[in-house]
């Protein structure tokens, strides 16, 4: 999914440097698998509110909750070392300083580094010199503070195939920190990917937890994906209402019909469309611009 950066630096002082002038927070969406459709999608903050901190860092994760938004997306890869950690790109170039502290390490994959060594980068500096020092989270860290602030999550397993058996390790963290447990999988995490086969192993491992899958597979193909997956969640500019509603005439593996995310929309223009054609959420990298112009 693509992100947005060339409003970061304004947007960013705007959200964090005066956050008392902030929209008031709207009533909390309800459960991401209510089978009737949503008066107004569910508004999804893309990597956290990414619009207005660095990507996937807990940073971003509290710019979502001081916007009053409940649903956090994230992608998790592994270290070299078998440490899970949330980071969108197989490399570490883009949003962090991994050239400058490992010069000799090309092409810097993540998967190539430990987590000892990823836990030494700056992954703030490149978005704002406010965010200097801010760190790629580990999964344990980033659920720990979805947690704290009482916030939802739908993780993208990134790139499963460069990282087998990384749906086992995913929830055996998820575990751990008491993710999958009762009223965390009713009602707070999905987890998806542009992976198939990756989701239905999720599926296989735990037929209990909401699972998604990223794209947008032909309407002759949806019975397939609904044996294994609750959502189908694909960009924006591949659907029309017609594509949501073949999608949401199906029922999925728990039983209610299927349910449309989609993903990347940070203007009100695209928004407004998507929730015309009857989306059940929006992933967005501003979700104060789309609750405003939905909700």
């Amino acid at each position: 999914m693509s992100v947005r950066t060339a409003t970061a630096s304004t947007a960013a002082a705007a959200l964090l440097g005066a956050a008392a002038l902030l929209p008031p927070a709207q009533p909390r969406a309800t459960d991401a698998r209510t089978p009737d459709r949503q008066a107004s999608p569910v508004v999804v903050a893309h990597r956290g509110a990414s619009g207005y901190a660095p990507e996937n860092t807990l940073a971003a994760v509290d710019a979502a909750k001081a916007l009053g938004v409940d649903w956090v997306e994230n992608d998790v890869q592994r270290t070299r070392d078998g440490v899970l950690v949330v980071l969108h790109d197989t490399d570490l170039k883009r949003t962090t300083n991994v050239e400058e502290v490992f010069p000799g390490r090309a092409p810097w994959a993540v998967k190539d580094f430990t987590a000892a060594e990823i836990a030494r980068l700056d992954a703030g500096s490149w978005f704002g010199a406010r965010f200097a020092g801010a760190r790629v989270p580990t999964l344990t860290q980033f659920v720990n503070r979805l947690e704290r602030n009482r916030q939802k999550l739908l993780l993208e397993i990134k790139s499963p195939a460069t990282y087998p058996g990384i749906e086992q390790d995913i929830l055996r963290v998820l575990g751990k920190e008491g993710w999958l447990d009762r009223s965390h999988v009713r009602d707070r995490l999905a987890i998806q990917s542009f992976g198939a086969d990756s989701i239905k192993k999720v599926h296989a491992l735990r037929p209990d937890v909401t699972t998604g899958f990223l794209g947008t597979p032909a309407v002759a193909d949806l019975p397939a994906y609904a044996a294994f997956t609750d959502q189908i969640n694909p960009s924006y500019a591949t659907i029309g209402a017609d594509y949501v509603a073949a999608v949401q005439r199906l029922k999925g593996p728990h039983g209610k019909r299927l349910r449309v995310n989609t993903w990347t929309v940070d203007d009100a223009a695209d928004a407004a469309k998507a929730r015309a054609y009857g989306v059940d959420g929006i992933i967005t990298n501003f979700p104060d611009v789309i609750r405003d112009t939905t909700g």
